[in-house]
């Protein structure tokens, strides 16, 4: 019987919770490097509007991966309830005494017949893939004999046979 793992032994749940967490981290850090950046900005007189901007869209940027890693780690807490609210099925585990004769397999009162090798077939002829023969030739001796030899024989009622 098949069961689910356990949420704390699920490799993709704990993956869920790092990577989640790493974002939490990046994303913080970026978007306190980009409010630090904008702040000396501008204290700064002689600060151009790029550099104003620039830490805009670094704060923006960082608070779209924290925002992904607050979703991750919201997304983990879910699992971890519904894992917890969920029953497990109990699963019968089925002990065997190898000591005991009662679980051996019924034995046939027939035994199988042993292998037996097919009899022995006519062998094969091998053509060399070389040589080339126009359709219009005729057989060579030995096919034809061995062509002869697979025909039926007919028995003709006084103790001879004919092809």
């Amino acid at each position: 019987m098949k069961t689910r793992p356990r949420l704390v032994t699920s490799i993709p749940f704990w993956v869920l919770v790092v990577a989640s967490l790493a974002a939490i981290a990046g994303g913080l850090a970026i978007v306190l490097n980009g409010i630090d950046a904008m702040e000396q900005v501008l204290n700064d007189p002689n600060a151009t509007v790029v550099q104003v901007y620039v830490g805009q869209s670094w704060v923006v940027v960082g608070a779209a991966v924290l925002g992904a890693g607050a979703i991750g780690i919201a997304l983990a807490l879910a699992l971890g309830a519904a894992a917890a609210l969920t029953r497990r099925p109990e699963v019968a585990i089925e002990t065997i005494d190898w000591n005991s004769d009662d679980e051996t397999a019924a034995e046939t009162s027939a035994p199988a017949a042993p292998f037996a090798p097919s009899t022995t077939a006519a062998p094969l002829a091998v053509e060399d893939a070389d040589v080339e023969t126009p359709s219009t030739a005729t057989a060579p001796p030995q096919a034809a004999a061995a062509a002869r030899h697979d025909e039926p024989t007919l028995d003709t009622g006084d103790g001879t046979t004919r092809r």
